[in-house]
């Protein structure tokens, strides 16, 4: 198969342009596409999708909007945590709901997962155009050093998270807010 478009970027794949997409090619030559790489975290050694996790989550009757993140993780390599946006009057305990949570992914996707931490949040940072800034989420609950996007419609959520999200071990220590 022969590029589309030349080689923008420098990459893996010379003379290819890397759209950070994953998908494949069946028998008959039709592309895929399936996901984005960098939604894909390793847990133990399984390599999992975010955007699945977060479409379980999303299913919970409590959740209004979601986003999963991965936290590094000595043993497994990453761990999943979800941040989730309760709907308008919700009425469920944050520890009742991370049990919940827990339970509906490790039946809808399994044990592998891992899935053990929920953290409630009043809102998720996102673009203008409403995507959910999923790199600078990781970048803050890793403590690397983050930027504010140009493109981001509340900058002041950013400075909500980071409070929330600064922990000296975060895959130890990011849990459950009340």
């Amino acid at each position: 198969m022969s590029p589309c478009w030349p080689a923008r970027a420098p990459g893996q794949f010379p003379g290819y342009y890397q759209t950070g997409d994953a998908g494949y090619l069946d028998v008959d030559g039709y592309l895929f596409v399936m996901g984005r790489t960098d939604d894909i975290i390793n847990v133990a050694g399984h390599r999992l999708s975010t955007g699945e996790m977060e479409e379980v989550l999303g299913s919970h009757p409590a959740v209004a909007e979601c986003a999963v993140i991965s936290v590094p993780d000595a043993i497994k390599g990453e761990l999943p945590v979800g941040l989730v946006v309760l709907k308008n009057g919700a009425a469920v305990a944050a520890d009742t709901l991370s049990s919940e949570l827990a339970s509906l992914l490790r039946k809808e996707i399994g044990a592998l997962a891992c899935y053990q931490r929920t953290l409630v949040v009043n809102r998720l940072p996102k673009t203008r155009s409403g995507k959910i800034l999923r790199r600078v989420l990781r970048q803050m609950v890793r403590g690397e050093e983050w930027t504010v996007p140009s493109t981001i419609d509340d900058p002041d959520c950013l400075d909500e998270l980071a409070i929330l999200l600064q922990t000296p071990d975060p895959a130890t220590s990011v849990g459950v807010s009340q």
